[in-house]
């Protein structure tokens, strides 16, 4: 069976086991599982700490896994990114005490706190900085307030909470960051059926079906404001003058093209939530 190491806590946790429940896997029950399988779909799933899936995965002990695209790059495993899946997003940047650094290069000699000593070290090494970096567990806000660094490297959201320390942000960004499914690299049964399945459930997510009826002479203009995927299923009606289409449009545009398609002159324009895809 193929096994699936899946987040046991944390941020990237109950995304991730809904994403595979809608793609249609049977996960734990009981949050205290460290271990369930799904001989129906021939997977197994292992319930891990985040930070040390990359790790399981990389040395082949598991099959595949869900984590951050931060702690992948931390973790300096030999897993690899398979796909992106569309939660968890988060920014790295440095911070430091307001008007003390401007660049990069301001933070050379320095301590420069953080939880991801592997990612952020990597990051200096690549742009010729050396620091001397003081690896924390959890937050690093207080670091520089305490005396235990100069400037942090950490998860930045708003920066709200970077402020309230006392801290501004500077420099380039280290890492965009998000969730993402990693392999070891070698193809075992069933992971690319794990793939197809997550890739259907962010279509699912992104799109809706789109149906309409419209005047034959205004189809090719409406096509063109909703060209779908592929191109759009066109049906004929029992008026010949006009014709029923069904396209997918990406959720975020819905009410912006159906405006479009009634001004167009389209009618009886419905929308439908997609469940699973295929593309």
């Amino acid at each position: 069976m193929l096994r699936i190491a899946v987040p046991n806590k944390g941020s990237l946790s109950e995304t991730a086991a809904q994403m595979l429940f809608e793609a249609g896997y049977t996960g734990r029950r009981d949050p205290r599982e460290l271990h369930t399988a799904d001989p129906r779909n021939g997977v197994e799933f292992f319930y891990l700490r985040p930070r040390d899936i990359a790790t399981y995965v990389g040395s082949g002990a598991l099959d595949v896994g869900i984590t951050g695209r931060d702690l992948l790059l931390d973790s300096g495993s030999a897993a690899e990114e398979t796909a992106e899946l569309g939660f968890g997003e988060s920014t790295f940047r440095f911070a430091g005490p307001a008007e003390r650094f401007a660049s990069l290069d301001d933070l050379r000699g320095v301590r420069v706190a953080t939880s991801y000593p592997g990612l952020v070290g990597d990051f200096l090494a690549v742009n010729g900085v050396e620091v001397e970096l003081v690896k924390l567990d959890g937050a690093v806000e207080s670091a520089v307030r305490l005396g235990v660094a100069d400037a942090v490297a950490d998860v930045v959201s708003t920066g709200g909470t970077l402020r309230k320390a006392g801290l501004e942000i500077f420099g380039p960004v280290i890492l965009e960051s998000t969730a993402v499914l990693i392999s070891s690299g070698n193809e075992k049964p069933g992971s690319s059926t794990l793939l197809r399945r997550l890739q259907g459930v962010l279509v699912a997510r992104q799109y809706v079906i789109m149906d309409y009826d419209i005047p034959v002479a205004l189809l090719d203009d409406a096509c063109e404001l909703a060209p779908g995927i592929e191109s759009p299923t066109v049906s004929s009606l029992h008026d010949p003058d006009w014709v029923a289409v069904r396209v997918m449009v990406p959720r975020a545009e819905t009410n912006h093209v159906m405006d479009e398609l009634y001004e167009l002159g389209a009618r009886a324009i419905l929308v439908s939530s997609i469940h699973a895809a295929r593309l």
